[in-house]
């Protein structure tokens, strides 16, 4: 298959931006949760790869203007986790009009107990483990072309060398969008763009010491938790603890739609991609602990940041638990399943972010499972951390 071929299938498939489906054909319920091809149900995949074929890294931009709050927030503590108790629950989906067919069946799971960190990591968190390490993120190293070769369609040329260099992926609003199955109008990727310079070249954090880092890869994320101690989280412990000891309810704080009442997280309040009107707050990320935390005591288990999980993603996976028995401590397939990049390592990422809304998706739900490229960067992605007794 030639790349140009490749292109047109890839740009057909992609209906949505991680977890966001577009219309009522690709809303899976449990009518057809039994169909082991979750591709109806296809998330935009986002990554170096898929850039690296849509050949924009030569004309990416090289900043693009911040426009997140700069409002400050003192109140956390770095060493602040709670005890998540050890508990049985049913994990995944009840039939929901935007549960995809990845989110079933649900299985009973038991978790053992663990500690959790109460907020996302932040940059004063992660500024230090780089200042004590000299760590440098995926997203600031060069490109490996006979790494990411392998991830892309055979004889992919080579592309032109200034096109492997460092950045990431980058979100902006646009306002002069004419369809949404073309993610490029509002994702960029950007070269330069990293944690410490969020938005590109000239972009900073000052100011943003509580806000949770961004532009982490997956194996940025277990480096940081390796270096204190901890662990990224299991998809099952993630989840058990998003519920908050609540039983089968829809969102961390139960199953009020988030549009309803006060600001429940932070995610997108008006037309994606285009305008977003700061109901919540903040029109792009928020500080950490800045809405109610769940009834363990965590804030943010929705909205703001996709939290990486240590898991690989495979659609499939829920169809493999024995449903008459439960599960203990599961820790995720063995390897990644996701069809439209078999080359791409996927994790799981859980939470749901500030670009999530229920007219294009509801991934803050609890039960909302989404696959990340491990070797990718996100301006609106991030983790946190947990650590066993």
């Amino acid at each position: 298959m030639t790349n140009t071929k490749y292109n047109i299938i890839f740009l057909f498939f992609v209906f949505c931006f991680f977890g966001c489906n577009l219309n009522t054909k690709e809303k899976t319920t449990i009518a057809n949760t039994n169909n082991k091809n979750d591709s109806s149900a296809i998330c935009c995949k986002n990554s170096r790869t898929s850039h690296l074929l849509k050949n924009n890294f030569t004309n990416s931009a090289n900043h693009i203007e911040d426009t997140s709050s700069s409002e400050l927030s003192i109140c956390y503590s770095n060493k602040d986790m709670v005890l998540i108790d050890s508990g049985v629950f049913l994990m995944g989906a009840k039939q929901h009009p935007q549960a995809l067919a990845r989110e079933f069946p649900q299985h009973l799971v038991k978790v053992s107990s663990f500690y959790m960190d109460i907020h996302e990591v932040t940059n004063e968190q992660f500024s230090k483990f780089v200042k004590e390490t000299g760590y440098k993120t995926i997203a600031e190293r060069p490109i490996n072309w006979e790494e990411i070769k392998k991830q892309l369609p055979k004889n992919t040329p080579k592309p032109k060398d200034e096109a492997l260099n460092p950045g990431s992926m980058v979100f902006y609003p646009n306002e002069s969008i004419f369809d949404l199955i073309d993610y490029s109008q509002w994702w960029r990727w950007v070269q330069g763009a990293s944690w410490k310079e969020p938005f590109g070249p000239g972009s900073n954090i000052n100011g943003k010491e509580n806000f949770p880092v961004v532009h982490i890869a997956f194996h940025d994320a277990a480096e940081y938790a390796k270096w204190c101690g901890k662990r990224l989280p299991t998809e099952a412990e993630w989840e058990w603890a998003a519920r908050g000891g609540l039983k089968e309810k829809i969102y961390p704080w139960g199953d009020e739609p988030v549009e309803k009442g006060e600001a429940k997280c932070n995610y997108w309040t008006g037309i994606f991609p285009s305008k977003n009107t700061a109901k919540d707050g903040y029109a792009g990320l928020a500080p950490v602990m800045q809405y109610a935390p769940n009834g363990y005591g965590l804030f943010d288990m929705a909205g703001n940041v996709w939290e990486i999980c240590s898991d690989w993603f495979d659609a499939d996976y829920y169809l493999s638990f024995n449903l008459s028995e439960t599960a203990i401590n599961p820790k995720g397939p063995k390897s990644w399943n996701y069809p439209l990049e078999p080359l791409d390592p996927k994790r799981v990422i859980k939470g749901g972010s500030f670009l999530c809304n229920d007219s294009y998706c509801s991934s803050y739900r609890v039960s909302a499972r989404m696959p990340n490229s491990q070797d990718t960067g996100m301006s609106h992605t991030g983790f946190r951390c947990v650590k066993d007794l």
